[in-house]
């Protein structure tokens, strides 16, 4: 192995991981009443026991115009094979949730294709999301 990709410890395993908005908007039953913003925090982390990717939760990740949002961030293979962050927004069916974890389960970005239902909920990181996450 070339010392250019060369990995050690956690980085030469880390698994995909989804990182569930739970903000001023996304996550809200007031502003979204139908969705079971709970429930699918629990089927995330449900699928996440199961499959061996991670999920967490953090405050407001930016477009509040089209919650909930979630990233999906590669895994240490996904990143390898040219896997980026994934955000996808409108994320509140539970067909999409399902979606979701079929996609990461097989090994989300770089390594599995995605549903093409939930690719047409693929939303444009928000300006500055880079920079803000480095901080």
């Amino acid at each position: 192995m070339s010392p250019a990709t060369f990995t050690v410890g956690a980085a030469r395993s880390h698994p995909c991981t989804l990182v569930v908005c739970r903000g001023c908007c996304c996550g809200n039953s007031r502003k979204h009443p139908g969705a079971d913003h709970a429930g699918q925090v629990e089927r995330l982390r449900a699928a996440a026991a199961e499959h061996g990717f991670r999920v967490r939760t953090t405050d407001c990740l930016g477009p509040c115009d089209q919650a909930n949002v979630i990233v999906v961030m590669p895994s240490a293979a996904g990143r390898r094979a040219g896997g980026r962050a994934t955000w996808v927004g409108f994320a509140m069916t539970e067909d999409g949730t399902e979606d979701l974890v079929s996609w990461v389960a097989a090994g989300g970005p770089g390594i599995a294709r995605p549903p093409v239902a939930l690719e047409l909920q693929f939303i444009r990181a928000p300006r500055g999301a880079r920079a803000r996450s480095r901080r």
